[in-house]
């Protein structure tokens, strides 16, 4: 598929909003190939002047919230202001055959057939907190092809939610009222990383539930410290099947980026954010480049059965291979 890539050519027809040419892009930044990494790596350099000028918003909440009804309803919405939406969606993968279940697309049907909408389901993989390795890259290719939102939406389990606030703006937290006691089963980091928090389904028989909750939460998050941004975390209700609650949604992060770009929190963090992605990059690569060495490969198998039979503990293998992949780079 990559063997003719023309990176130059990729890179103008992204630009034109091609969105055929941006998911064969993605693929590509995708692949552990080392050969589609160079051509990977050619691709951002080029996108990277044109990157930058999106809002990147995360979106999690636990399963069975609504998390691609309400990203369908908001996506939609911001379409009719005119706005070009991508939605990155991360799936988790199978720890049993590795599959993704990469269901979103069939699950947003309305916003995936606009033609100012992009979805791209991405499997999570291996990777710490279910976030795809390369969505910090893919965000750089969607802001160049010209999209203006960018909505990341995590499997929610997990750290997940660590990992999406390095990569956005504004962290959106969706939830579910009548559970029981609505504070028991939302950690208290997640609330404390929340720019907002939106309770979904909040119509029919579960809307005076959702009343009760917002109310909670809200006397809740007085007990919180104060943020860096200097912004209050609010709680809206939203009904995301009859398109309820969205427009004030919204306003709340339109507010919220007017305040942190006025008092320069916006650029500072972002130039922070870059930061912790390049140390993750670093993370990454060096995992690659480790599990890629041949010896390495053949030495795990043996220190594997030297643990199973208390030969060896695990750390004192860890140091072996270790020291084993550092005499090969030396040679």
């Amino acid at each position: 598929m990559h063997k003719n890539v023309n990176t130059e050519d990729f890179f103008r027809e992204i630009r034109k909003g091609n969105i055929s040419f941006l998911s064969r892009a993605i693929t590509l930044i995708e692949s552990t190939k080392k050969s589609d990494q160079l051509l990977a790596l050619q691709l951002i350099q080029y996108c990277l002047p044109f990157a930058g000028n999106s809002i990147r918003i995360g979106i999690t909440g636990p399963p069975g919230v609504g998390k691609s009804t309400f990203i369908e309803a908001f996506g939609n919405y911001l379409i009719s202001l005119g706005k070009k939406v991508a939605v990155l969606a991360i799936d988790p993968s199978s720890s049993v055959n590795k599959g993704s279940i990469l269901g979103d697309k069939t699950r947003m049907e309305k916003l995936a057939i606009n033609t100012n909408a992009f979805i791209r389901p991405s499997p999570a993989g291996n990777t710490l907190g279910g976030v795809a390795q390369m969505t910090k890259e893919s965000i750089t290719l969607c802001e160049a092809a010209g999209f203006d939102v960018i909505l990341v939406e995590t499997v929610g389990v997990g750290q997940s939610e660590t990992l999406v606030y390095s990569l956005t703006d504004f962290f959106l937290l969706l939830h579910l009222a009548g559970s029981g006691d609505e504070l028991q089963g939302i950690k208290r980091g997640i609330i404390e990383m929340a720019d907002g928090i939106v309770i979904n389904k909040a119509e029919g028989n579960n809307l005076q539930a959702a009343r009760f909750a917002k109310k909670e939460l809200e006397n809740a998050l007085h007990f919180y410290p104060p943020k860096k941004n200097q912004w209050k975390p609010e709680v809206h209700l939203c009904s995301a099947i009859q398109n309820q609650g969205i427009f004030e949604i919204w306003e709340m992060i339109s507010e919220f980026l007017t305040l942190t770009q006025k008092n320069g929190y916006f650029e500072a963090r972002r130039a922070e954010q870059n930061k912790e992605w390049l140390k993750k990059s670093i993370t990454n690569l060096l995992l690659q480049d480790f599990f890629a060495s041949a010896k390495v490969k053949s030495s795990i198998k043996k220190m594997e059965q030297s643990i199973a039979h208390q030969q060896i503990s695990p750390l004192d293998a860890a140091i072996k291979l270790i020291q084993l992949y550092r005499n090969k780079k030396e040679e």
